[in-house]
Parts: structure tokens; C-alpha cells; sequence
């Protein structure tokens, strides 16, 4: 290869690295992405300036609303948005919800639709079909540039090809399908920025799950259990488990676990929403509960953290967002678990996003592993 054919070759692979980290993180300034991809400013602004004449990348907006200090606001560039869209799927126990993004990673349409618990898959997708159609309809999104579908669904293993077959089928694009917990896991981290790498986060809702963001990304395991935290033994020679065991953690720290437990202990519950108002009157009762429970997630937690490690641990599902105070719980006994052997502690906070994380995160997912952009032409030189 001559020299010429090596320059071109390096220069290529180095536009390639600057539109992956674009695809991945959204709009950044010349000075992260340079950071990002270990180029210097003066390269990196030749390949910007490219990219930029070709309209591969655009220009969005400054970052003059962050910034700290003085001095001239950085321009903030992204992928053209219209590139590419990516559509993300949250196929639930009773509903499906959706979210199409463009390749800027501005969300551009969504929408959701129920079905009863005990509805057949066949029937699941034909509901979310009819809900892509909609939504479609109404914003004009048409899916001529669409780059890749992620479909979240219930249930700890990924689904057959039922699932991405048909939605292949349909939309002649890539399809990744895996949990919608774990896939609400990848949401949730990347809501702190690109730079939060390793993330441990836990679901409490009917029943429990997770996911691992390790290095940036969703871990499936082996077998696609990773992130299984329900399924951790708490207490030993605690209830029966619909797994077949005894004492997991769904069964001290799923929502109809903590009331059944305030009914063992004489105060009836019929729903999360009347736990909600007692603990809001200081029932002793539902407080005693909710606290076995918080130890619970603590331990598991705490387990899995001196395990992995993770920077931030984050706690989702409608049981903490009924009982908030649950999160600050576990916190304190995580402060008692880990040991204390250098190192910062891992922040625990509440998940921030509502029921369209399985879809965002399926989304976010596809932003890791799309290509994009490859048929844009060469510049003329």
C-alpha cells in the first residue's frame, strides 16, 4: 500500500472513531470528543471540518449554558439527525410502550398501549405493531432511515426469534432483543452522562430484576441472567419462591411480598397505593416491613457490590417510588456492608426515569452497536 493508501486508511479509521463516539453519546464539543477518541485538537479539527462540509455531522447548539467559566462557548456537534432513527420497544407484562430517536439521540415520537397480563405474545406484538402505525401517523415519522429496533421484554432470559423475527421482517432493520429491566439498567446510566461507566441497578417493583452496565455497556451473561437479583437467597429459611427456592429477595422485597408481610402482621393492604399512604401517616406496621425490606436489598446489594465494584448503584420500580425514604435505607446498609478497604463508596441514588426506560434503554443499546454513516461520500480532495 503506498503512503498515500496508508494516510487514507488511518484517516478513515480515525472518522469512523469520531462518529461512533457521536452515535454513542449525543452532542459533544471538539475538545471532548478529542479526549474521547485520543486525537489531538488539530487533527481533530481537520476530520470535524470534513465531516462537517459532507454533512455527516452538524452543528446543535454551544455549551455556553454549563459552562462554569469564562472564555468562548464550544460548539456542540452531533450526527445529522436525520441519519438515522432507532426504535425502542418495551414489550411489559400489561403494556407495551415505544420511542423512536433520531441519530442527534432526540427522541422523536413515543407512545404506549395496554393489554391484558395473561395476553399470548402473537397478540402482544400485534398490538405493538398497531401502536408503531399510530404513533407513526401522528408525528410522521416514516422509519426511511431506520438504523436498528431494540425490543425489551419481560422475563429473565432473551426471547426467541418470535420476537425479532417478525419485527425484522417488518422493518428490514437490525433487531436486538433482550430484557427490558436490564435494558431500563443501560437507560438509567447513561442519565448521569457518557462518562458513568459501571453501574449496578436493581428493580423493586411485582417483581425484582437488574442489570450490569460494566465499561459502558449492558452485560447479558452467559445465558442472559445476568442482573437476577430477585432471585438472590435474603433469608434462607424465608418463604417459597415462584422459582422453586426459599427466601429470595422478591420474596422479602417485591411489592406483593412487603404486603403480604403488613398483612401477617395484622394491617390489610389491597395496593402499593395504600401502602404509600400509610407509611405517609407513620404506620408503625408498614415501617417495620418496609425496613426488613430495605435490609434485604442491602445485603444483596452489598454483595454483588464488593463483587463488581460498581461506581453508582441505582434503585427503580414502583416500590421506591411509593417509599422513597426505602433508598436512603438501603444506603445506610450498604455502609455496613462493604468493607472499608480503600476507595470511594458507591453513590446510591433513585431511578430518575418513569416506565419508558425499558424503551430508552433498548434505544441506548442500539446507539453501542449500530454502524452509521458508512455510505456517506468521501470528500474531494
Amino acid at each position: 500500500m503506498s503512503v498515500q493508501g496508508v494516510h487514507a486508511l488511518v484517516r478513515r479509521t480515525h472518522e469512523a472513531r469520531v462518529l461512533r463516539v457521536l452515535r454513542e453519546h449525543g452532542a459533544l464539543s471538539r475538545g471532548q470528543i478529542a479526549t474521547k477518541v485520543g486525537l489531538s485538537r488539530t487533527t481533530l479539527s481537520e476530520i470535524t471540518g470534513d465531516l462537517l462540509s459532507r454533512g455527516a455531522v452538524v452543528v446543535v447548539d454551544t455549551d455556553a449554558a454549563r459552562r462554569l467559566g469564562s472564555g468562548r462557548p464550544a460548539e456542540l456537534l452531533t450526527l445529522d439527525p436525520s441519519s438515522g432513527q432507532f426504535l425502542g420497544v418495551d414489550l411489559g407484562h400489561t403494556r407495551v410502550r415505544i420511542a423512536v430517536a433520531d441519530a442527534a439521540h432526540d427522541i422523536i415520537a413515543a407512545g404506549h398501549a395496554a393489554y391484558d397480563a395473561d395476553t399470548e405474545r402473537a397478540r402482544q406484538l400485534e398490538v405493538a405493531f398497531a401502536l408503531i402505525d399510530r404513533v407513526a401517523a401522528r408525528t410522521g415519522v416514516s422509519f426511511r432511515a431506520l438504523q436498528g429496533v431494540g425490543v425489551g421484554v419481560a422475563g429473565p432470559r432473551p426471547a426467541p426469534p418470535e420476537i425479532a423475527v417478525p419485527f425484522g421482517a417488518r422493518f428490514g432493520a437490525p433487531v436486538i432483543v433482550d430484557n427490558n429491566t436490564r435494558f431500563a439498567g443501560l437507560a438509567e446510566a447513561i442519565t448521569d452522562g457518557p462518562d458513568v461507566h459501571d453501574v449496578l441497578y436493581v428493580r423493586l417493583s411485582d417483581g425484582i430484576g437488574g442489570g450490569l452496565v460494566v465499561g459502558g455497556r449492558l452485560v447479558a451473561g452467559a445465558d442472559g441472567m445476568a442482573g437476577e437479583f430477585g432471585h438472590v437467597t435474603a433469608q434462607p429459611d424465608g418463604d417459597p419462591c415462584r422459582c422453586g427456592k426459599r427466601g429470595c429477595l422478591e420474596t422479602v422485597a417485591s411489592v406483593p411480598a412487603v404486603l403480604a408481610g403488613c398483612a401477617r402482621r395484622g394491617l390489610a393492604l389491597a395496593s402499593i397505593e395504600e401502602l404509600e399512604a400509610a407509611l405517609r401517616h407513620h404506620n408503625p406496621i408498614a415501617a417495620a416491613v418496609l425496613d426488613e425490606a430495605a435490609a434485604a436489598v442491602g445485603r444483596v446489594v452489598g454483595a454483588a457490590a464488593l463483587v463488581l465494584n460498581p461506581a453508582q448503584i441505582v434503585i427503580g420500580g414502583r416500590l421506591p417510588r411509593s417509599a422513597p425514604e426505602l433508598v436512603r435505607r438501603v444506603d445506610e446498609i450498604l455502609a455496613g456492608e462493604l468493607c472499608p478497604i480503600g476507595g470511594a463508596r458507591p453513590a446510591i441514588r433513585a431511578a430518575r426515569l418513569g416506565d419508558d426506560d425499558g424503551a430508552l434503554g433498548a434505544i441506548a443499546a442500539l446507539f453501542r452497536q449500530t454502524p452509521l454513516l458508512d455510505g456517506y461520500p468521501e470528500p474531494v480532495r
